[in-house]
């Protein structure tokens, strides 16, 4: 009998067309296999949230108390041993939930579509139902983890994200000017960085830099760093903006100039020099929008800055920068610096491996003979 012939990849014997066929499927499949787990994570919510309503209404009509879930959560588990999640606990929290979005049919939609664990975050942490909708969607469009959702509410990015000065509906077309309110924030929260109030511009840029992750997750979205002191040459002279990035889905590049003072005037005048230069060099005006700035900045005068972006002709914001909460003088003075922990952390271990480099190992025969 003939061998059948098997045709390996890259194969010349290849119908035309299989390459474009694999790369479909393999798409396909991908999509199939999201399409799969938010179908599960759907079931499972509906799932808790049925079981959230049968105690809510029993608790009610026929007062179930503390005994009764505990037997619930007991006979369940026995039941289904290798299912976790039908613990006490569990149970009233998916009775909280069942309260939490009972009559809210377009929230319990969009719970659904985030995990359990983020659902409990928000239960916990957020009590008004507009906020939390808000980052239940912001959730879903920017798939934070449930530890940087719990970051983001830390930080308040509800109340800040869209309250920074700008003059974008005055530089910008609808709604390409919206889109750009909401992509800035105000204030910036840099509790990462391990540096003082009093820290300067130049220890500012470089702390950034170096927790760079941590910086573009506070700035959100879609900003991809670009470079650092971006060299710009114009008219035979080097100007350096301080940080550019590109923001992928405003498709834009942005110049953010960092001052760890109060924000001045001049300020504006500077950034909109930078902005000409960056739409002429850097700028495809086939595919970029224009280039947008961010001036960065310990802290503003509201009015003031208003003022400095009226007649500004470049889209640019104002917005402040925190570097997270500060400890009481007479305990700040007390407490080592990064720099002095780093010191001794680094003292210590080399003293462990020179301790473990002059050990020596005893067996148990020389410690008999020694006796």
């Amino acid at each position: 009998m003939k061998r059948k012939e098997v045709i390996a990849p890259g194969d010349a014997k290849l119908p035309d067309g299989y390459a474009e066929l694999v790369t479909r499927l393999k798409e396909r499949i991908r999509s199939a296999q999201v399409r799969a787990a938010f179908s599960v994570n759907r079931e499972m919510i509906q799932l808790y949230f049925d079981i959230g309503k049968e105690i809510h209404v029993r608790q009610k009509a026929e007062r179930w108390g503390k005994s009764v879930v505990e037997q619930l959560s007991r006979d369940l588990g026995k039941e289904f041993p290798g299912v976790k999640g039908f613990s006490a606990r569990a149970l009233w929290e998916m009775r909280r939930f069942y309260a939490a979005y009972h009559g809210h049919t377009n929230l319990q939609q969009l719970v659904a579509e985030i995990p359990w664990g983020h659902n409990l975050v928000l239960l916990t942490s957020v009590n008004d139902l507009t906020e939390r909708e808000w980052y239940i969607r912001e959730t879903i469009r920017n798939g934070w983890s449930r530890n940087v959702l719990v970051l983001q509410i830390e930080s308040d990015l509800y109340r800040r994200t869209g309250k920074a000065i700008t003059n974008f509906t005055a530089t910008l077309p609808a709604p390409h000017s919206d889109l750009a309110n909401a992509a800035v924030k105000d204030p910036y929260v840099f509790d990462f960085l391990c540096i003082s109030d009093e820290a300067s511009e130049r220890e500012l840029h470089r702390s950034l830099l170096k927790r760079l992750r941590d910086f573009l997750i506070e700035l959100g979205i879609g900003f991809a760093f670009v470079g650092s002191e971006y060299h710009l040459e114009i008219g035979d002279q080097d100007y350096y903006p301080d940080l550019l990035f590109y923001h992928t889905q405003l498709h834009c590049f942005i110049i953010i100039e960092l001052n760890a003072g109060p924000f001045l005037p001049e300020y504006a005048g500077k950034l909109n020099f930078y902005l000409s230069a960056a739409d002429d060099l850097l700028r495809n005006p086939a595919i970029d929008q224009p280039c947008i700035g961010i001036l960065l900045c310990k802290e503003k005068n509201r009015i003031i800055a208003e003022y400095a972006l009226r007649d500004i002709a470049k889209p640019m914001a104002v917005s402040t920068y925190h570097l997270g909460r500060n400890l009481p003088r007479q305990f700040a003075t007390q407490l080592p610096s990064a720099e002095q922990l780093e010191e001794v952390i680094a003292r210590v271990d080399s003293q462990e491996n020179h301790a473990q480099e002059n050990t020596t190992v005893t067996s148990p025969t020389d410690v008999k003979s020694r006796k």
